[in-house]
This record gives structure tokens, C-alpha cells and sequence, in this order.
């Protein structure tokens, strides 16, 4: 399954496009992103289809012709690509004489950013693949594995440890290669692997959920408004935007995603879930941790 925005938006249309118009569409899908940077004319014949045919197809996606049609994809991909080293530089955070430096002015374009942010995601949140997510989490028959990148490893322990008071078989992906092969190696259908994914994507992501759902599991992936790649594997996609006022992706609006999940789960597992926190309490106060 191809991953991006436009990607999606060809989708989403799928339904309303005439039987050539939908060639196109499919054309494009199966060598996305690559396909869509081929001339009106070779899509065309890829298609079957003529090229004005083409034309229409991106004037239906409201382009007002090919060339803005690539514009978008080019635009989606420096997106997709984007570093906080290549934000900071095209947006000339921390420059001298930068509006928005002071504490109050930080503090209200944060709240506006942040709340923007978190506002969009929940509201696009796919209430199948929420639901979806809260299923798989509550079956205790299932195991749970969860892992992260560079920053989103903290996102997977703050899930986790959620799950570890709610349930049993929940675990993280080791750091160390010997200890990660052997807990790949023994992936079976009652897996469900739990992956953060963000922009920059990580090649060993997808690698391990292909692995996972070629021995049956189930893959559930966390990621942001352009998808990573591991979505082509992935029962669920959960995504979320990245805005921040700085050149660093934000992960509050996943925070507020995850902590919604919890909620769901919680109430999924009922008294198994209150049985659970309760001898946990127990145990934590016995051995004086609480």
C-alpha cells in the first residue's frame, strides 16, 4: 500500500472517478511516489488511457494541472524528509531579531501551536483503527510488543508501562542485537507488535513488521501525517501531527493519542483491568516503592 498524504487523497477519490479516470489512480498507487514524477504522456500509456484523461484526474484532486500535481508530491517529500537541522535553517528559527523570543509571546504561540495540533489529530483520528487498536491491546490472549526510534522509544515506554499495569505479556524490544534477533525469531499469530515510526524514517521498522506479519501477527503502527512506510504492513495506522514551535517534530499530539487508547483499553478490560492496578498497588507498596 503506497504511504503519503496524496497517496491518500487518490484513495479517498477512488470511488468517485469515472473506470479510466480510476486506471490512472491505480497507475499512480502502484509506483508511488516515483510514478507521479513520469511525463502526462508515459502514465497515460501506462494506463491505457489518454492523456487528457490524465488531466482530468488531478483536476478532479483539485490540481489545476500536472505540473501542480508534482509540485504537491515534491512538496510532500521534502516533507517527509525533513530534518530539524533542514527546518531550522528554511525557517530561520533562533535568528537574531526573531519575533516570539520573550516568555508570554512563547508561551501563547505554544498553546496555539500545541493546541492546533492535538486538536487536528484527534479529529482525524480513523475511529476503525482506534477502535481496532483498543481490541488488539485488551485481547490478553495476544503478546505486546512494543518498540521506537531515536526519540519515539519514549513514547513506546510510556505505552507500555500503561499496558504492564492493565496487563500481562507486554515487553520492549531489546537494545542489544542478540537479545532483539531472538525476540523477532519467536514472532507468532498471537503478536501484536506496537511500532513508532516518524518522519526519517527507520529501514529496520519495516523489516521487522513485514517479519511480524509474515509469521501472522499483528502490527500496529504510530506515526505522522505522511506515514511511514511500515503502514504497508500495518493492521492499524494511528497518525498524528508533528507541528511544533520549533524545528523539533512535536510528540504531544501522540502523547494525547496514546493516553486515549489507554482510556480505551481501561475500559475494555473492565474489572481485569482494576484487579490488575490493584495488585500491582499491593505489590509496589510491599516491597516499599509506594
Amino acid at each position: 500500500m503506497a504511504s503519503g498524504v496524496l497517496a491518500d487523497e487518490i484513495r479517498n477519490k477512488l470511488g468517485d472517478l469515472s473506470p479510466a479516470e480510476r486506471k490512472v489512480a491505480r497507475v499512480l498507487l502502484a509506483g508511488y511516489p516515483s510514478a507521479g514524477f513520469e511525463t502526462v504522456a508515459v502514465v497515460a500509456e501506462r494506463a491505457g488511457v489518454s492523456a487528457p484523461t490524465v488531466i482530468r484526474f488531478v483536476n478532479r484532486l483539485g490540481y489545476r494541472g500536472f505540473p501542480d500535481f508534482q509540485t504537491a508530491l515534491r512538496r510532500e517529500l521534502d516533507e517527509r524528509n525533513a530534518s530539524p537541522l533542514s527546518l531550522y535553517e528554511a525557517t530561520d528559527y533562533g535568528r537574531e531579531g526573531d519575533e516570539g523570543t520573550d516568555s508570554s509571546s512563547l508561551i501563547e504561540r505554544g498553546s496555539r501551536v500545541f493546541g492546533d495540533a492535538v486538536a487536528r489529530t484527534l479529529a482525524e483520528l480513523p475511529p476503525h483503527d482506534l477502535h481496532h487498536a483498543v481490541r488488539l491491546l485488551s485481547d490478553r490472549k495476544r503478546r505486546i510488543t512494543l518498540g521506537g526510534g531515536r526519540f519515539t522509544h519514549l513514547l513506546a515506554q510510556y505505552l507500555g508501562l500503561h499496558l504492564m499495569q492493565l496487563r500481562d505479556d507486554v515487553r520492549f524490544l531489546p537494545d542489544r542485537d542478540v537479545e532483539r534477533t531472538a525476540l523477532l525469531a519467536d514472532l507468532a499469530r498471537r503478536d501484536v507488535l506496537v511500532v513508532f515510526d516518524y518522519r526519517r524514517y527507520e529501514e529496520d521498522k519495516v523489516a521487522m513488521a513485514q517479519l511480524a506479519k509474515e509469521r501472522g501477527g499483528k502490527v500496529m503502527l504510530f506515526t505522522d501525517s505522511w506515514l511511514s512506510p511500515v503502514s504497508a504492513h500495518a493492521e492499524v495506522v494511528m497518525p498524528s501531527h508533528v507541528t511544533a514551535p520549533s524545528p523539533y517534530d512535536s510528540l504531544v499530539p501522540t502523547l494525547a493519542v496514546i493516553e486515549t487508547v489507554v482510556a480505551g483499553v481501561i475500559t475494555a478490560l473492565g474489572d481485569d483491568a482494576h484487579s490488575r492496578m490493584r495488585h500491582g498497588e499491593e505489590t509496589a507498596t510491599r516491597i516499599g516503592l509506594y
